[in-house]
């Protein structure tokens, strides 16, 4: 059984609440920083896409939707000016012009938590792991194992939730 990255698993969790706001998966959702930029997206957020609601005949265009975006109230004034760029930031990220217009709704834009620096596990405590699957022939077995150990011993060290991946 091969192991699924969990972006893969959490996709089939948040699709459905994904879809109710028009947003086809979450690239923009979580890719937002990228699209847009740190400095606009400390202060924005993308809340859904409006699709239109009527389809087009055959042969005639389709119309662009319109991008429904948070901001801060004091950054709005800045974000309409900005509004054309992240239109055109957005489509390049989508590969089609999926987006004509800009809609902004101010309010409180959650800021996005600085992760705190996980603690290390001394070299002494590291080298103790590193002996004791040193034995295990299967290179990826072995790595794998080091990774758990490591973890395990940084958090009845520290007490600290850390996860195998984790520790150095």
């Amino acid at each position: 059984m091969v192991a699924k990255p969990l972006a893969e698993l959490i996709e089939d969790c948040i699709a459905p609440a994904l879809a109710a706001q028009g947003f086809a998966g979450r690239s923009i959702v979580s890719l937002w920083p990228e699209i847009v930029g740190e400095r606009l997206a400390a202060r924005t957020r993308p809340l859904k896409i409006d699709w239109p609601k009527r389809r087009p005949a055959p042969g005639e265009p389709a119309d662009p939707a319109t991008l429904v975006v948070r901001v801060e109230g004091a950054f709005a004034l800045e974000m309409q000016q900005l509004g054309p760029l992240v239109v055109e930031r957005v489509n390049t990220h989508l590969g089609w012009r999926a987006v004509g217009k800009l809609v902004l709704k101010q309010g409180p834009v959650a800021t996005l938590g600085m992760p705190r620096p996980l603690p290390k596990l001394d070299a002494e405590a590291a080298a103790a792991v590193d002996r004791q699957v040193a034995t295990v022939e299967d290179e990826g077995l072995r790595e794998a194992l080091a990774r758990l150990g490591k973890a395990v011993a940084l958090r009845a060290r520290h007490g600290s939730p850390a996860g195998p991946d984790t520790a150095s």
